[in-house]
């Protein structure tokens, strides 16, 4: 017996990437529903190869009866509709920013803090992070484990996906405008995002970090370990799908490159690829349409003791979001549901 799983924002990027892994890790489901707002009421989208869902309204929707409902239609949609769906009986899985720093919402990454996955009766949702956390945290885990973490400084190279699809639209559209020599209108970022970076990701904060920087470290901190110090810098670059991030680590124990990547080779959820050479790492174009965190370019790092860096690839779309919010429904109906799959 299979599930009534809901998907919410369906028609968005991350609402069809939700689709296709559901279909792809043939989820146990009776009954896919597909929901978005009014204006996307009644378009038609793919779900696996053979099956069309008709997309339906949010706004008039009886969660009664759906046992799951994926989130990720923006926080202030989910701030309104997720308290009617646990209402009703839903256990929801959100990737919005709205309930993460809840204390009463557990915030997962199935392979670092997956068993946190019990707390979630006490609102029935569990919350996604943040994309650039999650490939963050899954590196963190074993070295963590083995070394203890004391700091981190990461500097991320995030793809225009993470902002939706107007975002790529406008990195399309600027480059073509480049080539042609049309104006370049700068709508969905505060700059050119065509050959160009951007250091500003989300509103600026009162001492000078944008809310990107503090999600890194607030959730960090809430999945992997309050102690743990981290700084970011999050950089909107001209690449369509995947996010980078460069990291330095300071741990309290020594550990060797060598040791790190061993650990990390064990560790689930990761591909280490790490060979120095020319194209012996993972690039954001090769991660895309991938599942994995990749590593790459692990050294040791002299100017601090017991210091380490390392480059972290991954699909910001898949890993960064569906991905994560399917392994956490696999784990919740695994180990702490009742219906038979």
């Amino acid at each position: 017996m299979g599930y009534k799983v809901a998907v919410v924002g369906a028609t968005g990027n991350v609402g069809r990437e939700i689709l296709t892994t559901l279909s792809e890790r043939n989820f146990p489901v009776d009954e896919v529903v597909a929901l978005a707002s009014a204006r996307s009421s009644g378009r038609e989208i793919s779900f696996g190869e053979d099956d069309i869902l008709k997309v339906q309204d949010l706004a008039t929707y009886d969660f009664a009866g759906t046992d799951i409902a994926l989130f990720s239609p923006g926080a202030s949609v989910s701030a309104k509709f997720v308290p009617k769906a646990t209402a009703a009986g839903t256990i929801v899985i959100d990737n919005t920013s709205q309930f993460r720093m809840d204390p009463d919402v557990p915030l997962i990454v199935p392979e670092v803090n997956g068993h946190a996955i019990s707390q979630y009766g006490k609102r029935n949702i569990i919350a996604n992070p943040n994309c650039s956390t999650i490939q963050l945290v899954v590196a963190l885990k074993p070295l963590h484990d083995a070394f203890n973490i004391e700091r981190v400084v990461v500097s991320t190279y995030q793809s225009v996906s993470g902002g939706g699809r107007d975002p790529m639209d406008e990195l399309y559209n600027q480059t073509r405008g480049v080539f042609v020599n049309d104006p370049i209108k700068a709508e969905q970022f505060t700059k050119q995002i065509a050959f160009n970076v951007i250091p500003h990701i989300d509103i600026f904060m009162d001492d000078g970090a944008t809310k990107e920087e503090w999600k890194m470290s607030v959730e960090t901190k809430k999945i992997l370990d309050p102690a743990i110090k981290l700084i970011a810098t999050c950089v909107r670059v001209p690449v369509f799908i995947s996010h980078g991030e460069a990291v330095h680590i300071e741990f309290s124990n020594q550990v060797s490159h060598q040791e790190a990547r061993e650990l990390l080779r064990e560790a689930p959820g990761i591909s280490v690829i790490d060979h120095r050479a020319d194209e012996g790492y993972v690039t954001p174009a090769e991660a895309a349409g991938e599942d994995m965190v990749y590593i790459s370019r692990i050294r040791e790092d002299a100017t601090v003791e017991n210091g380490l860096a390392m480059w972290i690839v991954s699909d910001n779309l898949r890993k960064g979001a569906a991905l994560n919010a399917v392994q956490i429904a696999e784990e919740l109906i695994a180990n702490y549901l009742e219906k038979a799959a």
